[in-house]
């Protein structure tokens, strides 16, 4: 995952901070505009899911989106993390897997979508969800771009000693994953059969038991 894709991907960020609020979810527009098909926990999950937000390039694309699993995360210190009997979340994130993507202004060629591509999304995601504890709110800025840059760079080296090798079922599938796990949470990153990355990440729920299918009905979680 070069440096070269970073341009093209670092509206993330500012998307990671907008799924924690609610006035950014419930609407199924934009996941229906995708070329793609949608992933979340398969039937095994019985608990609440609900949408987040979808990720599009500058010509309305849908590259990238993220569904939610269980109870609705708040913002929370690391004091706090761990504490809750509530804090028990898993979102799914869904990558469509792009061989070539090209600039807004189309005369020139980002690097394609990877699993590095669902990890980073995916970390960033989590981090989102996180306060530092004991920091001033004007210093969270600086720590998430800080965060940010990390998540980028374990995203980078999925081979890395800071990731380990786990498998989950996909469609029923038995499908290789590249995990970790940080003080704020878990992250998970592989790939399907169906040209899609999967990244996901949560608290309170583990990653060992879950399994991912693809979303029959959009419609049905707005």
């Amino acid at each position: 995952m070069e440096t070269t894709s970073r341009v093209g991907t670092q509206s993330a960020v500012a998307e990671g901070a907008a799924q924690a609020a609610p006035s950014a979810r419930r609407t199924v527009d934009g996941y229906l505009l995708a070329p793609f098909p949608w992933y979340g926990l398969d039937e095994a999950f019985t608990g609440p899911r609900w949408l987040m937000q979808v990720g599009a390039t500058a010509d309305g694309s849908v590259e990238h989106g993220s569904i939610g699993h269980g109870e609705e995360p708040s913002v929370r210190g690391e004091e706090t993390i761990g504490n809750s009997d509530n804090e028990r979340f898993t979102v799914v994130v869904t990558v469509a897997a792009n061989p070539v993507r090209r600039t807004a202004d189309g005369t020139g060629v980002l690097e394609a979508t990877s699993v590095s591509s669902a990890a980073w999304l995916a970390g960033v995601g989590l981090l989102s969800y996180t306060w530092p504890g004991q920091m001033d709110h004007t210093l969270r800025d600086d720590w998430l771009d800080q965060q940010t840059e990390t998540a980028w760079v374990l995203a980078d080296d999925l081979e890395g000693a800071d990731w380990s090798s786990l498998s989950l079922p996909v469609d029923g599938v038995p499908t290789p994953f590249h995990y970790r796990e940080s003080e704020y949470g878990w992250v998970i990153a592989g790939s399907t059969k169906e040209s899609v990355h999967l990244g996901a990440y949560g608290r309170g729920m583990s990653p060992y038991g879950l399994g991912f299918s693809v979303v029959q009905d959009i419609s049905a979680y707005a």
